[in-house]
């Protein structure tokens, strides 16, 4: 709903229809904002594609991180029990275990436990109670089981909330190449130009181009440290019984995924990765069916368990670890959403950027992530 507070009606163009940019446009539409989203290619392309998308808020992180990814996660359990039939949004909890260093899992569960993060203590003699498809052999002494954990497929989400926004009139600019924010002499937001040299005049910019973000901003004189890490998504091929939870393992992390199939990543990979003169990221196939070998050895009766696709490309992480989130105070009407855990912040992030942009007032769960930390 709007706010008696908010303004006349803005033009909003939003760069990047990642999921962030797609949610931001989408709220900002319910409330009645004029919205342009420009995608340097098409739809998802970059790091929402490929995407883990566990939902969460497990582990060490600060107390405000923690605030918002918890209400990231209520905007999904609104979303879900709108239609729990939904297979691409699921809350069947997430399995985590380490490398058999019991003192680790309790210190974790203990931190959970310590700010009311639904945690409980699992493990070999016990997993198959949580879901019968994970090995239980595979499984350290200790584990943690984190029930009100979930997952959801980004690209659903996406093709679902993009169904909103063209009901609300949202005006879509797919293939504009890498767009720029335009200012005025004074320095505040004024529009885009894209990369075929188009230009559009807003009222106020989104910038939310995951990984590209920095470099977005960095015209304008604004400097956001980038730590993006190169990752990889395997989609695997169908199998006739799927893992239920989300699982976190020392070589692979699994969820499942749309059409039956799994959904696997993990990090110790990533120095195989390449990228060539032009761009493009490769890593070699081995790789990929030794990834695929990992998942098979913590689920039951996945010995032929094959890799259909894999994606690759940078994973957004801000350089301190820390969302970074609103308008640039150097660079007035622009604002920016940058941050890792993109699935989780997706829904809350949209609204509550939508809300500042709409309004012209900071929300106060957003507090501790404004770009100008990097420059205080």
């Amino acid at each position: 709903m709007s706010s008696s507070t908010e303004h006349a009606t803005k033009t909003v163009a939003v760069i990047g229809a990642g999921i962030i940019g797609i949610s931001s446009a989408v709220h900002l539409l319910r409330r009645g904002q004029l919205v342009t989203l420009f995608t340097e290619a098409e739809l998802v392309s970059g790091a929402s594609g490929r995407s883990l998308s566990w939902l969460n808020s497990a582990a060490d992180r600060t107390r405000e991180y923690h605030a918002l990814r918890m209400a990231g996660i209520d905007r999904y359990r609104t979303l879900f029990a709108q239609d729990s039939s939904r297979d691409w949004l699921r809350f069947d909890g997430g399995l985590y275990w380490g490398e058999d260093k019991a003192a680790e899992t309790l210190a974790r569960h203990a931190y959970e436990f310590a700010h009311g993060y639904d945690s409980h203590l699992t493990g070999l003699a016990s997993v198959s109670q949580i879901d019968p498809q994970v090995r239980a052999e595979a499984v350290a002494e200790s584990a943690l089981f984190n029930p009100g954990e979930g997952w959801v497929s980004l690209p659903h989400l996406a093709n679902y909330l993009m169904a909103e926004f063209h009901r609300l009139g949202g005006q879509l600019y797919e293939y504009a190449g890498k767009t720029s924010v335009i200012t005025d002499a004074s320095g505040k937001a004024v529009g885009v130009k894209t990369g075929n040299g188009e230009t559009f005049s807003a009222d106020r910019v989104l910038v939310a181009c995951g990984p590209q973000t920095p470099e977005v901003v960095a015209p304008l004189g604004v400097t956001i440290p980038n730590g993006s890490p190169l990752s990889m998504l395997v989609i695997t091929q169908p199998v006739e019984n799927s893992v239920k939870v989300v699982l976190n393992t020392p070589r692979v992390a699994v969820r499942p995924n749309p059409g039956k199939t799994l959904a696997l990543d993990h990090d110790w990979y990533e120095s195989a990765i390449t990228r060539s003169a032009a761009g493009e990221y490769s890593i070699p196939e081995t790789v990929v069916d030794e990834l695929v070998a990992e998942a098979a050895k913590v689920l039951e009766g996945a010995e032929s368990l094959k890799a259909a696709s894999w994606k690759i490309g940078l994973k957004p992480v801000p350089g301190d670890g820390e969302p970074v989130l609103g308008e640039l105070q150097s660079v007035p009407g622009c604002y920016v959403a940058f941050t890792h855990s993109g699935a989780t912040l997706a829904l809350i992030v949209g609204e509550l950027l939508a809300s500042e942009i709409a309004s012209g007032e900071k929300h106060p769960m957003l507090a501790t992530f404004r770009p100008e930390r990097f420059t205080a």
